[in-house]
C-alpha cells in the first residue's frame, strides 16, 4: 500500500526553498530583507510541491526532486494550472499505448467513462441526501425532488449508448446539483449567494473557493496518474485538447463534491472564511485573499489527512490516497488485470 504524503504549498511571494540535508527548507524575506525559517520538514514525507507563482526553487532542489519522483507545480494565485516540471518518465509505454487505443475508440471509452460519471452524479446525491438527514428541518422540497430525479438518471446513465449521451445526462444533473447547492450553505447565507455555477471567472465568494479547490484537486489527480505511468493528456470522456489534463478531469469527477464541494461548505458554514476574505473587482470576478487561501489549504491538508475505508478495495487509507488508488485501479483495467474499472463510491 501507497504510503500517503504531505503536499507543500507555497504561497508567500517572499519564500525561498532550498534543500538542507535530507530535509526542505522554506526561508521567506521580510520587507527589510532579512530572511528566516519559516517551514522545515523531512525530503521523504513531501510527495508535491505547489507554488503559488513562480517562486524561488534552487537549481540543485529542483534536481533532487526530479530524481526522487516529487513533483513541483506552477500555479496561479487564483489556482490556475501554469506548469509542471518533473523528471524522466518511469510508465510503461505498452500501458500508454493502451491507453491511447481506448481513448480512440468510443465504444471502449464508454466502459471507463459511465462508471465515472455514474459515481459523480452518486456522490452529488449523497452530498444532499447528507444534508437532508443532518437538517431535517430546513431541508428543502427542492432538494429531495433533485435527489428522486437524480436516482433516475443514474439507471439512463448506466445504459448511455455514446459519449455525447453520456454528457448530456452529466450536464443535466451537474445543472440541477448547481442549482439547490445554496440550500447546503447553513450559515452566511446572505454574504455566499449561490445561484448557479461561474467558472471563467468565478463571479461570487462560493464559486471562487470551487474554482481553487478544483485546481489543487486536479493538479492532485494528474501527479496521481503520472505516477502510475498514465498519460493525464488523454481521458476517456473530456475531450483532448492541446495543453488539457483530459484523463486527470475524468477522474476529477468521482472527487468533486467528496474533496471539492463539502470543504468549501465546511469552509462557510463553519466560518473559517468570511466575505472580507474576498476581492470583488469592477469586471465582476471574485478573487479569494491570501488569508482565505490559507484556510482552505489548510483544511484541504486535514481532509486528506483523514481515514476513510475504500469502498471497493475494503482498506482503510487516508482520503489523500483516494487519487492514488483511483489511478492505480485504472492502470490495471487497461493492463487487463481487472474486469472492469471502479470508480469512487460515498458511503
Amino acid at each position: 500500500m501507497k504510503k500517503h504524503l504531505n503536499t507543500l504549498y507555497i504561497t508567500s511571494d517572499n519564500a525561498f526553498v532550498r534543500k538542507e540535508h535530507e530535509t526542505f527548507v522554506v526561508e521567506v524575506t521580510d520587507e527589510n530583507g532579512n530572511s528566516k525559517k519559516a517551514f522545515q520538514a523531512p525530503v521523504h514525507s513531501i510527495e508535491n510541491i505547489v507554488c503559488f507563482g513562480f517562486k524561488a526553487l534552487t537549481p540543485q532542489l529542483m534536481a533532487f526532486c526530479a530524481e526522487n519522483n516529487v513533483g513541483i507545480s506552477y500555479l496561479t494565485p487564483e489556482g490556475k494550472f501554469l506548469a509542471r516540471v518533473y523528471g524522466a518518465q518511469k510508465g510503461n509505454v505498452l500501458l500508454r499505448k493502451t491507453q491511447y487505443s481506448i481513448s480512440d475508440n468510443e465504444f471502449e471509452s464508454l466502459k471507463i467513462a459511465r462508471p465515472i460519471i455514474a459515481a459523480k452524479v452518486s456522490n452529488y446525491r449523497y452530498l444532499l441526501l447528507r444534508h437532508q438527514r443532518n437538517h431535517p428541518d430546513i431541508c428543502s422540497d427542492e432538494v429531495i425532488s433533485v435527489a428522486e430525479i437524480m436516482a433516475k438518471r443514474l439507471t439512463r446513465i448506466k445504459q448511455a449508448e455514446s459519449l455525447d449521451e453520456l454528457r448530456g445526462y452529466e450536464g443535466e444533473c451537474a445543472n440541477m446539483y448547481f442549482g439547490v447547492l445554496s440550500n447546503l450553505i447553513t450559515s452566511q447565507k446572505e454574504d455566499f449567494v449561490f445561484n448557479q455555477r461561474s467558472k471563467r471567472p468565478p463571479l461570487d465568494p462560493a464559486n471562487a473557493l470551487l474554482s481553487f479547490l478544483y485546481a489543487i484537486l486536479v493538479n492532485d489527480v494528474r501527479s496521481a496518474l503520472e505516477t502510475v505511468g498514465l498519460d493525464p493528456q488523454v481521458g476517456f470522456l473530456h475531450q483532448i485538447r492541446s495543453g488539457r489534463p483530459s484523463l486527470a478531469l475524468d477522474i476529477m469527477e468521482e472527487f468533486r463534491a467528496y474533496l471539492g464541494d463539502r470543504v468549501m461548505l465546511n469552509l462557510i458554514n463553519l466560518k473559517q472564511v468570511t466575505k472580507k476574505d474576498f476581492e470583488f473587482r469592477e469586471s465582476g470576478e471574485v478573487r479569494i485573499s491570501d488569508n482565505a487561501r490559507k484556510e482552505l489549504l489548510t483544511a484541504y491538508q486535514k481532509r486528506k489527512q483523514e481515514e476513510i475505508t475504500h469502498p471497493f478495495l475494503g482498506e482503510k487509507m487516508t482520503i489523500g490516497l483516494l487519487p492514488h488508488i483511483q489511478a492505480q485501479l485504472l492502470a490495471r483495467y487497461i493492463r487487463g488485470d481487472i474486469e472492469y474499472y471502479p470508480p469512487f463510491y460515498l458511503k
